[in-house]
């Protein structure tokens, strides 16, 4: 333990620092001669460089597959649920509950209701958005629909 702590005396922890290995300094060094890249080949040659995803030659995988169209990367996939599924639970309906229940896995962007299936008994059903059939039954059934716009899932 140095006996006055300061810059002069600071090392680095004993086996954090290690020497670099020193290539092609002559045979007595065990790298010489051939410098670590073996013997012939495109990898043995001065500036050989290889880029991330480099075949050897061949044409790489990026561009080998095909592209197609256009990915919006904004795009919101939501959650969909159908009204049939929906008969079946009692009192208010929020996406939080459809979570609890197992009718939905993840809110996503949030809940669609569609309009598969039928409603015997009026609900009230809280969903980020709505199918024009799922709004005419759940009106027609004497419910209500009521559209949340802020978003709770990703």
């Amino acid at each position: 333990m140095p006996r006055s702590l300061d810059l002069s005396s600071l090392k680095p922890a004993k086996g954090s620092r290690k020497k670099p290995k020193r290539i092609g300094r002559g045979p007595g060094s065990g790298h010489g001669k051939t410098a670590t890249a073996g013997n012939k080949g495109q990898l043995s040659r001065s500036g050989r460089k290889q880029y991330f995803g480099f075949e050897g030659g061949q044409m790489p995988l990026q561009r080998r597959v095909p592209k197609r169209g256009f990915t919006n990367l904004f795009r919101k996939e939501y959650a969909v649920v159908n009204l049939g599924s929906l008969n079946a639970l009692e009192g208010e309906i929020t996406p939080e509950r459809l979570v609890k229940e197992g009718l939905v896995k993840k809110l996503l962007s949030g809940v669609k209701v569609l309009g598969d299936g039928e409603l015997t008994r009026p609900i009230v059903v809280k969903a980020h958005r709505f199918s024009k059939s799922a709004l005419e039954k759940i009106t027609r059934a004497g419910g209500r629909a009521e559209t949340i716009t802020a978003t709770s899932g990703a």
